[in-house]
């Protein structure tokens, strides 16, 4: 079949490149976000799908408005079979109905629960054990439209948002194969979602009042969050130091264990040496490595070279 693929992150990218390497199908353009200025330096940078898709020379469409009736021509004038999308925007039906095969979609996560922006980050948040990708048809409605393909992996104690993404990615590689395949040889048998399989769980996009770590929380839940979002947007907290001064710190990687002392939730305590811990409701979490804000992401023992005095301060 004639693709035309619809991405932007990294995520994007290992789905196109495993069709371009399969070479079943002919990826004949790649639409994505148009180019951003971003970090320090605002310097304008390239989306991942875009980098891939240049280093391929397939042409690249980076359009403003979805609507646009250049765009929309353009999109027509390669005579697609079918578009693939994996973590782009929402498409409208102007859109979404131009292929004869349909538009499929990949999303991470067993719809339909987790339909939303971030469901690897909130199947990790959640304390969920199993997760997995979906295949579908899309319609009018986010994450809604017709199943195609379900495939699960068990989410492990020590996985956090980046391990697991690469994780689904490589899931989502074969997902794809077998989804155009199935549709190929006309074998594809799409489902309705069933919404009281929901569950209730959504996953929408992370703002930063998501990240803030509530120490009254239990232990476990807080060590989800921080393992949920990590390597970002990281979870974070504050203290004050023996100036007064306000210091944020995010943790990337922590572990449940039982306090050493009797102490109220948001304690900080440290030997200075080997390891810091933080009081929760019933437990405590130890962080594995810390970054203090402006400054480099350390291991607890690097970390705790250069800051001392930290045993005994309240979080804020």
């Amino acid at each position: 079949m004639r693709i035309i693929f619809m991405g932007t992150p990294d995520f994007a990218t290992g789905i196109l490149q495993a069709i371009v390497n399969e070479g079943k199908h002919e990826v004949c353009a790649v639409v994505t976000s148009v180019d951003k200025a971003a970090g320090r330096g605002m310097k304008i940078q390239k989306s991942s799908v875009k980098c891939y898709a240049e280093a391929c020379n397939l042409p690249v469409l980076q359009p403003e408005s979805l609507k646009n009736e250049q765009f929309l021509e353009q999109l027509k004038s390669y005579h697609a079979d079918i578009f693939v999308v994996v973590a782009f925007r929402m498409l409208p039906q102007v859109v979404w109905s131009i292929p004869p095969k349909g538009t499929i979609n990949l999303h991470a996560s067993l719809l339909p629960q987790y339909r939303g922006a971030a469901p690897i980050n909130w199947s990790i948040i959640n304390g969920e054990t199993v997760t997995g990708v979906t295949t579908f048809f899309i319609n009018e409605k986010i994450d809604e439209g017709k199943i195609i393909l379900k495939k699960s992996i068990p989410i492990e104690a020590r996985d956090n948002a980046g391990t697991l993404h690469d994780k689904l990615m490589l899931l989502g590689q074969s997902a794809i194969s077998e989804t155009l395949q199935s549709i190929a040889d006309g074998t594809c048998r799409p489902m309705v979602q069933k919404d009281e399989e929901s569950e209730g769980k959504i996953a929408s996009k992370i703002f930063k009042e998501h990240c803030r770590i509530n120490w009254n929380l239990p232990a476990n839940k807080v060590n989800n969050l921080i393992r949920g979002l990590s390597p970002y947007p990281a979870a974070f907290t504050a203290f004050c130091n023996d100036k007064g001064e306000q210091i944020t710190m995010k943790i990337y990687a922590s572990h449940v264990g039982t306090p050493i002392a009797d102490d109220l939730p948001g304690t900080i305590r440290s030997d200075d040496k080997n390891y810091l811990y933080i009081t929760c409701q019933d437990a405590c979490v130890f962080v594995d490595e810390i970054q203090l804000f402006g400054k480099k992401r350390l291991i607890i023992r690097d970390f705790l070279l250069g800051n001392k005095g930290l045993d005994g301060k309240k979080t804020v």
